[in-house]
Formats: C-alpha cells, sequence, structure tokens
C-alpha cells in the first residue's frame, strides 16, 4: 500500500510480548517509521534494536527528547502507563497507549488532561473494533436494525494457569496489572460490548480470586444496566479449563446479534436470517493493532482525532473498577455518581 501521508516517525516504551507486535506491524506499513525503542533492561532494548534497526535506549526521557519522534507506543505494565503518557505529552510526543490505559479513574483523566494541554494526540488501543465484523455490527445497530435493545451480555471463558502468572511479577498483582480476569483480559470484551450496546449507568457484581493464587480475581460476574434500559451480564473467567474464548449476544425487538471471537455466528432480522457479506480476512492481533498505528499517522498527518481516542478508554474502566467497587461494598454502583467523586 503506498502512503498518503508523510510517515509518522515512531518510539516504543516498553520491549516486551505487546511491543513486538507494535514493531512488527509498523515496519509493515508506509505510514510509519520506527525510529527508537526504549526499555528499563538495557538488554531487550538492544535486542529490538538489532531486530528492527531503532536506536535503543534504557533512559525514557533521553529518548523523548529526540526530536525526529513525533508519536509513542505505550507497550510497558499497565501501572505505568500514567506518568509515561504524561512525560510523553510534555515532551511533544503524541501517544497511542495500550490497554488499560491506567488502573484508577484519577490516573486516566491525568493522561487525557496532559495530552490536551500539550496539543498531542491520545489513542488507547482497543483491536476488536477494528475488526470488520464489529464495523459492521456497530453499523447495523445504530441503523436501528435490531430495534431497542432489550438484553446486551458478553462472555470470556478463557484459561490462564498459575505458572502464567508465575512468569512475571507485575502479573496479578493490584499496582502493575491493576485487576485480573476483567483488567487484563477482559476488558477487550467489555469495551466492545459497551461499544456496540451504548452506555452502562449502573451495575452490580461480585470478583474474586477463585483457584489462582494471586492478589487479582481470576473470575468475575457483573449485571449491567444500560441507559437505554437495556439489561445485561458479564462473565469474565481466566480458568475455564478449555474455555469458548470470547462471546458477545445482543437481543433487541426485531433480531439478534451473535458474535464469537471474531465471527458473526447469528444475525436474524424480523424472524429472517441476514446473509452476511464476506468479510475480509481478519486477526485482532496483529491485524487490528497495525491499523491503529496507521490510523494515528492519518491522525496526525490530517488533524483530526483517532478512531478510538482516550477519552473512549474511560468506559470500559469504570465498568471494570465499578464491578471491583461494587464487589467490595456488596452494592450496586452507578457509575457517573460514584465517579464523580473521585
Amino acid at each position: 500500500m503506498v502512503s498518503k501521508v508523510e510517515p509518522l516517525r515512531y518510539g516504543i516504551v516498553g520491549c516486551g510480548i505487546i511491543a513486538e507486535v507494535h514493531a512488527a506491524e509498523m515496519v509493515k506499513i508506509s505510514e510509519a517509521e520506527l525510529i527508537a525503542v526504549c526499555d528499563s533492561k538495557p538488554d531487550q532494548a538492544a535486542r529490538f534494536s538489532a531486530q528492527y534497526g531503532a536506536a535503543a535506549y534504557s533512559d525514557l526521557d533521553q529518548m523523548l527528547a529526540r526530536t525526529d519522534i513525533e508519536a509513542v507506543c505505550i507497550c510497558t505494565p499497565s501501572g505505568l502507563h500514567v506518568e509515561q503518557v504524561i512525560r510523553a505529552a510534555k515532551a511533544g510526543k503524541h501517544v497511542l497507549c495500550e490497554k488499560p490505559m491506567a488502573i484508577e479513574m484519577k490516573g486516566m483523566d491525568r493522561m487525557v488532561e496532559a495530552c490536551r494541554e500539550a496539543g498531542v494526540k491520545l489513542a488507547t488501543i482497543f483491536p476488536r473494533r477494528m475488526s470488520p465484523q464489529a464495523q459492521y455490527a456497530k453499523q447495523l445497530i445504530e441503523q436501528g436494525a435490531l430495534g431497542r435493545l432489550s438484553l446486551c451480555s458478553a462472555y470470556v471463558k478463557i484459561y490462564r494457569s498459575q505458572d502464567y502468572y508465575d512468569s512475571a511479577g507485575w502479573r496479578g498483582t493490584w499496582e502493575m496489572d491493576g485487576g485480573g480476569a476483567m483488567m487484563n483480559q477482559g476488558i477487550h470484551t467489555v469495551d466492545l460490548l459497551q461499544w456496540l450496546a451504548g452506555n452502562v449507568v449502573s451495575l452490580q457484581g461480585k470478583a474474586r480470586n477463585v483457584l489462582r493464587d494471586i492478589e487479582v480475581e481470576d473470575t468475575a460476574i457483573t449485571m449491567l444496566e444500560y441507559e437505554s434500559g437495556a439489561m445485561g451480564v458479564l462473565e469474565i473467567t481466566t480458568t475455564a479449563y478449555k474455555g469458548k474464548g470470547m462471546r458477545i449476544e445482543i437481543y433487541g425487538e426485531k433480531g439478534s446479534l451473535i458474535i464469537e471471537e471474531e465471527d458473526i455466528v447469528q444475525l436474524e432480522i424480523e424472524g429472517q436470517q441476514v446473509q452476511l457479506p464476506v468479510f475480509p480476512p481478519f486477526q485482532v492481533i496483529p491485524d487490528g493493532h497495525r491499523e491503529q498505528i496507521r490510523d494515528l499517522c492519518y491522525a496526525v498527518r490530517e488533524q483530526r482525532e483517532p478512531v478510538i481516542t482516550g477519552e473512549e478508554g474511560r468506559h470500559s474502566l469504570e465498568i471494570i473498577l465499578g464491578t471491583y467497587a461494587s464487589s467490595r461494598q456488596q452494592e450496586e454502583i452507578r457509575l457517573k455518581e460514584y465517579f464523580a467523586v473521585r
């Protein structure tokens, strides 16, 4: 694909597993150029440098001081995002931040405000939204094809062993992971559900570690009430041995829509099965990341907002943090009122 814009020059912060996806996809597209990488472990940065031909740094401020870097991808553990995004914004860099953007709402607000004050773009990674099937479903619902929605639920049933949590000291901790099955693995589905079904106004949930020896939850269940009056349920766990992955079910007065992973497996409107279009091949990882990296390039050059702004990161975080609060307090949480005083 021939670029229609001047390449946006990127740096990557954090050289772990997800950074591999960012770097590998970045070098595939003509709209982006990988200039530098930074990791607190010099050997990690050196490995990326050798593989991708980017300058290596172990000091973030030194990398941010480079005037040829226009944007950075934040690929570090979640608990580090807030301060790193703010430092990048103050250095005049646009930011593409991995999920979750922050692990508390105050941090989220600080990031958004810092980028606004600096006049830089802030985008957050939610690659499931980028799939052709998700885009099709979004348009369908917005056009009212399902009618007034009644029941909108999501299920994330996957498996992570104790060895997975033990493999990195930050996993399964409040300080760096910010939560467990909901915050780390489930957030993509939480985001996609609320993006399709609309804003959640109140919830009641329980979250606990049932099987794993970790600080945070490995299982959570949440009852949702939407702004539209629809209701729904979230079931999220990392203890589902041979689990079926992600499933979203949306029901309305005119029809129903069911998504499993990236596929629409059921779409019925007014008693008729809808013939789906032929969707182009798409894998959430890496295709969604590549499209969001590319989108930020165009957003900067065309002086528009990214397709998924930093502010969009609030919605899923409110649902997750609201579930944790509801579980602790054993009561219903009305999100607007609860987070207005925090």
